[in-house]
């Protein structure tokens, strides 16, 4: 047998030990009605696989990514993440767009042992007390009301009104507000609801006057909170602290014109936000995409970096030692600060609060990414003509 010359075997031994690329997956939409909200998040994914194999990938791994459409029916999302794993032999998955899809792909990262980063599921259905491969990145709904009670403490204001549009993500949302509040010490009453399509809030801000209600905190759409103000203006009524969900969002600006001013909103993104890591972010996706990152974008982005700090941690993509890095792990991401309890579930990040000032809304709370100092929500007096 003829044996080749040793450098021709020495020169393919780099070939040899080329190592396998990480798979990882994940399942978003890119058809159907959610598609449109879940471009960022898809695109975001795109260019964090670019930039970890611009940079020699993970442990001289380079990364692939796989992603699936869900066709925006989230029941689709437990058979997708089982094909990721079983048929793709992906090592680890970033959660689908939104808290219904991640039902599904949870349950099926737990069956499977892969480590699942949840990036978009905030409702608290999502976690499950016995989850050990599920860990969440963006703020739960729950914590969409403590930036409003920090803002009405900070105030010295004690007394509270909570309001929710009748749907299931605002009413979680105000219900653990109100357990909050009252941990706090405010004197808060029952969560007052209101349907879709609520166009007089004027009864609601009869209630408030006669209660001494000081802060006024809804969650619901931005139309809502043009209602609201609407109905604070006509019935001259104006609490010293007036925080909505859709504040500062939306059209709300362009339909209530100077009655929008000193409003705050509460976003769970904001290009502008310093925090760690958001101006490069913000500045590669611009100009890959020609577009600022949205908020979906910033959580894909945000799901992806914590699995990578977790890999390079880990010293592998093994789901153990991936589980324990992202158990451990303190970080911050483009959308805030992370850490986990037991179950996975998020602990430290939380939404922007913004306000409206001088038509645009500027980030108030919390103060380490301030943009602008928070001003009084002003009486109607104040505000002069409308």
């Amino acid at each position: 047998m003829r044996l080749l010359p040793w450098c021709l075997l020495l020169g393919a031994l780099p070939a040899l030990a080329q190592p396998a690329k990480a798979l990882v997956g994940a399942a978003v939409p890119q058809t159907g009605i959610l598609a449109e909200l879940a471009i960022g998040y898809g695109r975001a994914l795109m260019l964090w696989q670019e930039e970890v194999n611009a940079g020699g990938g993970i442990h001289g791994r380079e990364v692939e990514l796989k992603l699936l459409d869900d066709r925006s029916e989230p029941v689709e999302a437990g058979r997708l993440y089982d094909q990721l794993v079983l048929e793709h032999k992906a090592e680890a998955l970033i959660g689908p767009f939104g808290s219904a899809a991640t039902l599904g792909a949870a349950a099926s990262a737990e069956r499977n042992r892969r480590v699942l980063v949840n990036g978009t599921g905030s409702a608290r259905p999502v976690r499950r007390p016995n989850y050990r491969y599920v860990f969440q990145s963006a703020a739960p709904y729950s914590r969409y009301g403590l930036g409003a009670l920090e803002l009405a403490r900070a105030e010295g204001l004690t007394r509270i009104a909570l309001l929710a549009r009748d749907d299931p993500v605002a009413r979680e949302m105000a219900a653990r507000a109100r357990e909050s509040a009252l941990d706090m010490g405010f004197a808060v009453g029952a969560v007052e609801r209101y349907a879709a399509g609520a166009e007089d809030f004027l009864p609601a801000v009869a209630r408030a006057r006669g209660a001494g209600v000081e802060a006024w905190i809804a969650f619901g759409l931005p139309r809502d909170a043009v209602q609201m103000v609407k109905a604070f203006r006509k019935g001259s009524y104006a609490p010293r602290l007036f925080v909505a969900q859709g504040a500062a969002q939306g059209d709300f600006t362009e339909r209530l014109g100077q009655a929008a001013e000193t409003a705050i909103g509460i976003v769970a993104y904001d290009p502008r936000a310093r925090t760690r890591g958001n101006a490069g972010f913000v500045q590669a996706y611009a100009r890959k995409w020609s577009v600022e990152p949205d908020a979906a974008a910033a959580e894909g982005y945000a799901a992806a970096k914590l699995l990578e700090q977790a890999a390079r941690q880990a010293g592998s993509f093994d789901p153990e030692r991936l589980r324990a890095a992202l158990a451990a792990m303190q970080a911050e991401t483009p959308i805030g600060a992370y850490r986990v309890d037991r179950s996975g579930a998020q602990i430290a990040a939380q939404p922007l609060l913004v306000q409206v000032q001088r038509g645009r809304p500027e980030i108030v709370w919390p103060e380490a990414y301030a943009t602008a100092r928070r001003l009084p929500y002003r009486s109607w007096a104040e505000r002069g003509p409308q």
